[in-house]
């Protein structure tokens, strides 16, 4: 992180402070305790694997008016960007070590949004058990743009993945769909904060905005029951692009189909109440919940390994031979989906 990327060595983008004080002010705290980091003084960090692990990296990228909202608070948005890569190890199995930051600071940022977004980062860090590593900052016209790279480790050979669901197998998925979708919309209506309802995207008000925009900003990565489905899970994703697009990957990764049941699928409370369609709830991405398939008659063996933590899994179908998601309804009815969810090109 020492390194000036785009900025100058006197000016920092937008806020009157050097990188180098930046880098004191903000970013150095968040490695001090890991003998990785180097104290942020040079290139790169240097990292011993433990013996018999194996590395697992992932990294995803937030730009500012397509990941995120350019007015959410910059704590969220930085817990996000780690979060979302945390939830990409969960879905491997991993446990996380420590993270690389990449920041590219649009002209008009001030340095309270880099404090505050340190702040978000600070916070996961004690949440999670991690520490920055490293990174770079740059300037750039625009637009603000995050990007972190998360490391973990698994056992050799341990590692999760989407290709080993089998004709046979079950489906699940953890906690609520369609809560992050519905958050999004609350807060292109206007009515991110007031009175503490939503609004669907018919204008109606429903119980929980708050617990709605949370579930869109600050998504929870599901560490423990990744470990959970080590050994026992046969393909894991984690639903960021809808859970019809995502179960897509899957099936299109093992070489198989799925179906799955419209009524099964877990929705909250305020999701239920809201005017959106079931088949908008699960198109519509950023839940960042554990999607998996496990051998049948293996469903009480994972429940064995829960802990009250742990969110609650719910089986929502099959695997089947053939290839592509099935959605059915209560009579086993095909249902049709336009967009089976986020396309990112």
């Amino acid at each position: 992180m020492t390194k000036p990327g785009g900025a100058s060595a006197g000016e920092g983008p937008g806020t009157g402070a050097g990188e180098f004080a930046l880098i004191d002010s903000y970013f150095r705290p968040l490695a001090a305790g890991a003998s990785e980091a180097l104290g942020l003084r040079d290139d790169a960090a240097v990292f011993q694997p433990s013996p018999g692990q194996d590395l697992v990296m992932t990294q995803d990228t937030l730009v500012a008016g397509v990941h995120f909202l350019p007015d959410d608070p910059p704590g969220r948005v930085a817990q996000k960007a780690l979060r979302v890569n945390l939830s990409d190890l969960a879905a491997m199995g991993s446990e996380p070590l420590g993270y690389l930051l990449s920041l590219s600071l649009a002209d008009d940022t001030d340095e309270a949004w880099i404090a505050a977004a340190a702040a978000g980062l600070a916070a996961d860090q004690a949440e999670f058990g991690i520490h920055l590593w490293g990174g770079d900052t740059v300037s750039t016209p625009g637009p603000l743009t995050l990007a972190v790279t998360a490391i973990g480790q698994t056992p050799a050979g341990a590692a999760l993945q989407r290709s080993g669901a089998q004709p046979g197998d079950l489906v699940l998925v953890s906690g609520m769909i369609g809560d992050a979708g519905l958050g999004l919309r609350t807060l292109k209506a206007g009515n991110g904060s007031g009175d503490g309802h939503a609004v669907g995207s018919g204008g109606d008000e429903v119980p929980g905005r708050d617990y709605l925009v949370e579930r869109y900003q600050l998504p929870s990565p599901r560490l423990s029951l990744g470990l959970a489905l080590r050994g026992l899970a046969t393909a894991v994703i984690d639903v960021s692009d809808g859970l019809v697009a995502d179960l897509g990957h899957i099936c299109s990764a093992s070489a198989v189909g799925a179906q799955i049941g419209l009524g099964q699928i877990p929705v909250s409370p305020a999701a239920a109440q809201s005017d959106l369609a079931m088949v908008d709830l699960i198109t519509a991405g950023d839940d960042y919940e554990l999607l998996f398939t496990l051998p049948a008659g293996s469903a009480d063996a994972l429940k064995a390994r829960l802990g009250p933590d742990d969110p609650p899994v719910q089986l929502i179908g099959e695997v089947v031979a053939g290839d592509g998601v099935t959605v059915l309804d209560a009579d086993g009815s095909q249902v049709d989906l336009p967009n089976p969810g986020w396309q990112h090109r």
